[in-house]
């Protein structure tokens, strides 16, 4: 029976809108709807509160921790003073005990172009007792300040453990509600892992280092109570030829440092820690990996002399992703997989974390390690030794969103949105960990996303999810 014009015209209606909705069907997983502002994201200005200089002569200020050894019995205690060098002494002492202890750091200072900096401290307290909880104090005199720690417990495969993770956070009003955001979570860490970019000082005229101390002021609120994993991002280098400044890393590595030699790295830009049923490897991607380089060599040994049975939870963090579908810096971290990601399958890392690209991005788990330049075998496949790959790079830095993303999505991408926010990672035994993402908009104990990920030593097959 011959259509009427009416009713063709329904039926090429209907065909439109299917053809429309099939167009935004990705081929992989979940491409975010919500929508955020899109604002642009403006730093804080100098007058903030968050930003402002502990009252009293000569304040111990920017106080931060992170671990001092390579078993968590250790804490690097940092601080500035900005008039005079005071003391570079901890006084330290365990809750509900009457002894107080000290331990002596030194100090140092540097030059960055017109900048000279504050009286730079580190301290390392050893030999602690696992899971407890120590106060200590900065500073002499009537500037004195107290803040407090907690260790974790001894290593062991059963160990459960919370860490936070946070990348690429800047200091605008987005980073300060990350912060806020992660403070006030319920489930929040007891230890953040940090993916690298810190204060951007670089992205001011002469990479103006003030930036450096106004981060550290505005970090402290978290940092100065518990310990925080660096890894260098790009904005960390600081590498300016045309000012005169040709040392890479000069800033972070004076301000920010890390027990490397505890894991026999030549390099506080590569090192390794245990921290509870965890351990944690953390990658420099912006220094050389290729084949017989020191970072290559201290790799290849890292991973075969890590103890499964031991610490169950193989954590690697680096700066650059080696997966992602953002066009923004998108494949920038070829290189890095083309060496990296066989030992990531070898020896079956549970989770990769990265940040750069400043959005949200979670994968299947997949790797692309046939490929052989003649085999054809290019694409990445599903993989069950392989880690999930996530992509945290959303701290709130000025350089504001990466919302333009590859389309249509790739198979391997499970989930991804272009939001502010930070992560958790429940450690929960030795077979199953709780990964949530919190995106700023929301209340602070909402999930936007969220995976539990099977142990790939310990675990089940039941997260296998094809590639079809």
């Amino acid at each position: 029976m011959e259509l009427t014009w009416k009713r063709k015209l329904e039926w090429l209606v209907m065909v439109g809108f299917l053809y429309i909705i099939n167009a935004n069907v990705s081929e992989g997983g979940i491409t975010s709807s919500f929508l955020r502002s899109y604002n642009y994201s403006r730093d804080m200005p100098l007058d903030s509160d968050v930003f402002r200089v502990p009252p009293g002569y000569n304040a111990p200020q920017q106080v931060h921790l992170t671990q001092g050894d390579h078993l968590g019995k250790g804490v690097i205690v940092s601080w500035i003073t900005q008039d005079e060098p005071g003391s570079s002494t901890v006084v330290y002492w365990a809750q509900h005990s009457q002894l107080k202890l000290q331990a002596h750091g030194f100090f140092l200072t540097y030059n960055y172009y017109n900048y000279t900096s504050g009286y730079i401290h580190h301290c390392t307290i050893e030999n602690l007792k696992f899971d407890t909880k120590y106060f200590y104090e900065v500073g002499i005199g009537l500037t004195t300040r107290r803040f407090w720690f907690k260790t974790p417990p001894p290593v062991g495969p059963d160990v459960p453990y919370t860490f936070g993770v946070i990348g690429d956070l800047g200091q605008t009003y987005d980073s300060n509600i990350t912060l806020t955001h992660y403070e006030k979570n319920p489930a929040k860490g007891e230890t953040v892992l940090f993916v690298g970019d810190l204060s951007y000082a670089d992205a001011y005229t002469f990479h103006d280092n003030r930036r450096w101390d106004t981060w550290g002021r505005f970090a402290e609120r978290v940092a100065a109570y518990q310990p925080w994993i660096w890894t260098a991002g790009n904005h960390e280098i600081d590498f300016a030829p045309e000012i005169g400044e040709t040392r890479p890393f000069k800033p972070y590595t004076a301000r920010y440092p890390v027990s490397f030699q505890a894991s026999n790295s030549t390099s506080p830009l590569w090192y390794s820690i245990k921290r509870a049923s965890a351990y944690i490897i953390v990658v420099s991607t912006y220094s050389a990996v290729g084949k017989y380089t020191p970072q290559y060599k201290w790799l290849e040994n890292e991973f075969a002399k890590v103890n499964r049975k031991e610490t169950p939870w193989l954590i690697v963090l680096m700066h650059s992703p080696i997966y992602s579908s953002y066009v923004t810096h998108y494949m920038e971290g070829e290189t890095m997989r083309v060496i990296l990601e066989k030992w990531f399958v070898e020896y079956k890392v549970d989770v990769v974390f990265a940040g750069h690209v400043h959005a949200y991005e979670r994968s299947e788990r997949i790797s692309n390690i046939a490929y052989d330049i003649v085999n054809g075998l290019c694409k990445p496949i599903n993989d069950q030794s392989a880690p999930v790959y996530i992509t945290i790079g959303d701290g709130g830095n000025i350089e504001d969103l990466a919302t333009n993303m590859t389309e249509p999505q790739p198979k391997y991408s499970a989930f991804r949105e272009a939001s502010f926010g930070h992560g958790i990672l429940d450690i929960k035994n030795r077979s199953h960990a709780y990964f949530s993402w919190h995106r700023n908009q929301d209340g602070y104990a909402v999930e936007a996303d969220s995976i539990w990920l099977h142990n790939r030593y310990y675990g089940t097959r039941s997260d296998i999810k094809q590639l079809a």
